[in-house]
């Protein structure tokens, strides 16, 4: 049984152009059985009705002019005032369950900073959604976590604590566009920062990435960028040290 505490959640979903699948999203928050706090829709720039949509959805809309979904997504949680900031894109579909799991993950004293998990496509064929999950999101979580030494956040589905973006976000440049937000802000997880992956953990996101090469290729060109920004950054050796370090260091009081 999951007992209820008194922690705040704020939701951010940063958006551009998707109307139709942020009514999805926005019906989904709505189901949930740990209602949401705040909800918060970070306008991209957006030309279509999405802005309505998020109001009418009890959303608070801000703007972030400056196109990006690291922009949007840093615009989205220095707005948050809830003690734990989650994280959807527009077209994912949380189950009814969602945010309650999130709260029960992080709401606990010595609980980690942040959660994650996975995604289940929507939207195409057996095969395609197999593969998305498998082995573009499977994928990820297997390379970039051997790579990182924790597991990365995937920005479909995750949430950290208002504390630790506090640490984090004088490590983030807010400028950079052409970025995935997600795996950025790995990078700046701290040795004695947790993430947790669990895999119970679950959205509904969609399948359109694979629709044409376009829009995939795009995808990996962002990876590689992000990458390469972080290529300074400690070797998995030396951040499996320091985390091994943090965890013999003294609690902090």
């Amino acid at each position: 049984m999951i007992v209820p505490t008194m922690a705040s959640i704020s939701v951010v979903i940063p958006v551009f152009n998707d109307a139709v699948m942020l009514r999805a999203c926005l019906d989904a928050l709505a189901a949930q059985s740990r209602p949401a706090d705040e909800i918060i829709v970070v306008d991209n720039g957006c030309t279509d009705d999405s802005a309505d949509v998020g109001r009418a959805g009890g959303a608070r809309v801000i703007s972030q002019p400056v196109r990006g979904i690291l922009p949007a997504t840093v615009a989205g949680f220095d707005a948050a005032t809830g003690d734990i900031l989650a994280r959807l894109d527009a077209d994912s579909v949380p189950p009814p369950v969602w945010l309650e799991r999130v709260e029960h993950l992080l709401d606990a004293s010595g609980g980690p900073s942040a959660v994650t998990g996975p995604g289940d496509f929507y939207g195409a064929g057996r095969l395609v959604c197999w593969l998305g999950r498998v082995v573009y999101i499977g994928g990820y979580f297997a390379v970039i976590g051997a790579l990182l030494g924790h597991p990365p956040l995937f920005g479909s589905n995750m949430a950290i604590t208002s504390t630790t973006w506090s640490r984090i976000r004088p490590l983030v440049d807010p400028t950079l566009s052409e970025v995935h937000d997600d795996l950025y802000l790995s990078f700046r997880i701290q040795p004695d920062m947790a993430v947790r992956y669990d895999s119970n953990l679950r959205v509904g996101i969609s399948a359109r990435p694979f629709d044409n090469w376009s829009g995939l290729s795009r995808r990996l060109v962002w990876a590689w960028r992000t990458l390469r920004i972080n290529r300074g950054s400690p070797s998995p050796r030396e951040r499996r040290a320091s985390r091994r370090a943090s965890r013999r260091a003294p609690t902090r009081p």
